[in-house]
């Protein structure tokens, strides 16, 4: 039996237990307590109804649906909570033990991961570190909020693995357990229909590194370096700005390891932005493998959909599919790093985020803006007066597209980049880009 298996044994052995949420994540923490486990009881509590023989459940394992699914929460030892599910009491006024498949598996692992978070670039830079270690040999595996539970992978790890993990502040909120080599990209306005403040979101993100030990390693952005950070911290900058690693003119510069050129003119991974985020692969990355691994891996690297991906060129404009960006930042940036930009499609769920920043900068450049959906008529109603002829607004993003295709120039280009979320409209930010590119190869 492995170390993980002989943990979660140990863990639950005779203690009754609720899985919480039985979605992706809900449903691999099952299938381990199938395989390993033998709790005094367990059951599976969700909002939505779960078909016993669609999912092979027994009947011994329970099963509590409906409204008033957290109601029993205290009768259990332990509850395994899926990120997606909001606690309607905080685990202080509960008697169980709250816990997540990522708080185990790092009890078990944390020594091997190297977690990744933060509000724009996580999944690009978990994506990119996989890829590099992978393409250079190493025992490598991907998991969490990228897709893949962690339980997933629970039983394929060596002793030498290294395991790369995207963390959103969902699977950090209550975790007490930290990576011994973590990332903390930037911070960005977001999640606040949940957090409320950013104080209350900050917090979660900031369990990423609360629990490291002293000879643990942090990366993060130079502006988020504070005095709670316990263990050896590298700073990153996207420009001097006082940090231990920064880019200049496509050139990383690294106190610890002299200068990396990025091969700027050969990688797929388009935008200024992401420059940032190679600055801070590198570094993690450069004792890992060599140079020239790591320059081959980079210029292999294909970006993951939905970011700045490059969808054709239809009606004699390029068009652009950024359904990730949910953030004012976000939006800005695609502008910048797409070549010929001409218009943007914005908006989407209003989560109430302050778009005074984005609103600044299409007031100070000539793009055709086309906003929709609640937070587009937000962004429409501080902008339109100035450039009427500039700012638009339509319902939908059927036609947004529509009207993109009247009014981008022969010859430039069109980003869909919302700076909003897109539940409520699209299931995510995925099935909006895949609508996004259906629309425009249709046109």
């Amino acid at each position: 039996m492995n170390k993980f298996a002989e943990y979660i044994k140990n863990y639950t052995n005779g203690k009754s237990v609720c899985i919480l949420g039985f979605g992706r994540e809900g449903k691999a923490t099952y299938k381990i307590f199938e395989k390993y486990c033998a709790p005094s009881e367990l059951v599976i509590a969700d909002l939505n109804n779960i078909d016993r023989l669609a999912n092979n459940l027994p009947e011994h394992v329970g099963l509590i649906c409906g409204k008033d699914y957290q109601k029993c929460l205290d009768t259990y030892d332990i509850v395994f909570k899926s990120p997606g599910i909001v606690l309607e009491k905080k685990p202080s006024e509960l008697s169980c033990e709250i816990t997540s498949e990522t708080q185990v598996f790092f009890s078990v692992f944390r020594e091997q991961i190297i977690g990744i978070t933060g509000t724009k670039g996580k999944s690009t830079v978990t994506s990119l570190i996989y890829h590099i270690l992978k393409e250079s040999g190493k025992d490598t595996r991907i998991a969490g909020n990228i897709g893949i539970p962690v339980f997933n992978i629970a039983d394929d790890i060596n002793d030498d693995t290294i395991i790369v993990c995207e963390l959103s502040c969902h699977q950090l909120e209550y975790m007490t357990v930290s990576p011994a080599k973590a990332v903390f990209l930037n911070l960005y306005e977001e999640h606040l229909d949940h957090y409320g403040t950013m104080e209350n979101y900050y917090n979660a993100k900031k369990n990423i590194y609360l629990h490291q030990n002293p000879e643990d390693m942090l990366w993060c952005d130079v502006k988020l370096k504070s005095d709670d950070m316990p263990s050896n911290v590298v700073t990153v900058s996207g420009k001097p700005n006082n940090a231990d690693v920064f880019i200049v003119k496509g050139k990383v510069y690294d106190a610890y390891d002299g200068e990396y050129d990025i091969p700027v003119n050969e990688m797929k991974l388009l935008g200024v932005h992401n420059h940032y985020n190679i600055a801070v692969v590198w570094d993690i990355c450069r004792s890992i493998v060599s140079r020239q691994q790591f320059t081959n891996a980079l210029i292999s690297f294909r970006p993951l959909p939905h970011r700045l991906e490059y969808v054709g060129t239809f009606k004699d404009i390029r068009w652009y599919d950024d359904s990730i960006s949910t953030a004012c930042a976000t939006a800005v940036e695609a502008l910048k790093s797409v070549p010929n930009a001409s218009t943007i499609l914005i908006g989407g769920m209003d989560r109430g985020i302050d778009y005074k920043m984005l609103a600044d900068y299409l007031l100070s450049h000539d793009y055709n803006v086309i906003c929709m959906e609640a937070s587009g008529k937000r962004v429409y109603d501080m902008i339109s007066d100035a450039k009427p002829e500039l700012f638009h607004y339509v319902p939908h993003l059927k036609d947004a597209v529509e009207l993109a295709a009247d009014i981008t120039p022969k010859g430039q280009s069109c980003i869909l980049s919302p700076a909003a979320a897109s539940y409520g409209i699209f299931k995510n930010f995925e099935e909006r880009g895949d609508a996004f590119q259906k629309l425009v190869s249709e046109l």
